[in-house]
């Protein structure tokens, strides 16, 4: 027997609000990436590991907002616990290893198309993986082109918004990178949901096993998005991610072959007048006894 599925059972409130996490993890994450590109050493690894748990709670929070919506008429709904909380592992881990190949390689080339595609495979699989956590009274089933399709717009996604991350150009770019991300994310999110099929079982009034969404999910999204919240805290109060430019002292002070007044003029400073003076030639000289400097 099929069963009739609903993804939308609350309107469009649902859909809004998942969109709007996936949006607010996705700026988050690109922020955390962009800033990861302009320091070096144990401080880029901690921007990056920031910016990957902000990307991966943020599409995380989003699949199970909207999951919330998700209903089969004919049997109730519930979840696995250890199965969703690797979903979110999942969506960590390889969102982390996309964005440490870019911060670390740059967003060009060959880093980019691979760094892309890991974190979009990253998205589809916390995806697919959260759906396998659902304890219904049926089985799923899924058309093949469909989620083909919907693993297609999470790389494309994945790869332009580690693109922008790569850019560096400011606050509103990364803004604006991060609302087509969260709309890819949502998009390829209820894709994936227009793949699915459910075949009800014959004793369509037994109970499923695991957890019903009010008692699983909500408690278990507290963390997550405390994490958003201290995410955005920390990247609102970076100097650096406000001005939106690079430090140049540590790249131009550590250059070889560059003279210190050089660097101190490159940093917007004047020489001293001691430097000025140690810079200049006397005007006249005698011939026959030697200047002391």
């Amino acid at each position: 027997m099929q069963g009739t599925v609903d993804g939308f059972s609350y309107g469009l409130v649902t859909p809004l609000v998942a969109y709007l996490m996936a949006c607010l993890g996705g700026a988050l994450g690109l922020r955390c990436t962009t800033r990861s590109m302009l320091v070096a050493g144990r401080w880029r690894a901690g921007w990056l590991a920031m910016g990957a748990a902000a990307i991966g709670s943020g599409i995380w929070t989003m699949h199970f907002i909207a999951m919330m919506g998700f209903t089969v008429r004919e049997t109730p709904i519930h979840y696995d616990k250890p199965t969703t909380f690797a979903s979110l592992a999942v969506a960590i881990v390889m969102v982390g290893i996309g964005i440490f190949i870019v911060g670390y390689k740059r967003a060009t080339g060959t880093a980019l198309f691979t760094g892309g595609t890991i974190t979009g495979l990253g998205v589809a699989s916390m995806h697919y993986l959260g759906m396998a956590g659902m304890r219904l009274n049926g089985k799923l089933t899924y058309n093949t082109f469909t989620v083909s399709v919907s693993v297609v717009i999470a790389v494309v996604a994945a790869t332009a918004a580690l693109w922008a991350a790569g850019q560096v150009r400011g606050f509103l770019w990364s803004v604006g990178a991060s609302l087509v991300m969260g709309l890819a994310v949502t998009g390829m999110h209820y894709t994936g949901m227009g793949a699915l099929s459910v075949h009800l079982h014959g004793a369509a009034g037994s109970t499923p096993g695991g957890e019903s969404p009010a008692t699983l999910l909500a408690p278990m999204m507290i963390g997550p998005l405390a994490f958003l919240l201290l995410a955005a805290v920390v990247v609102m109060f970076d100097p650096l991610m406000i001005m939106g430019r690079p430090t140049t002292w540590s790249s131009t002070e550590r250059r070889p072959g560059i003279p210190a007044h050089a660097t101190a003029a490159h940093l917007g400073r004047r020489p001293t007048s001691s430097s000025r003076r140690h810079h200049q030639r006397p005007r006249r000289s005698s011939s026959r006894t030697p200047q002391n400097w």
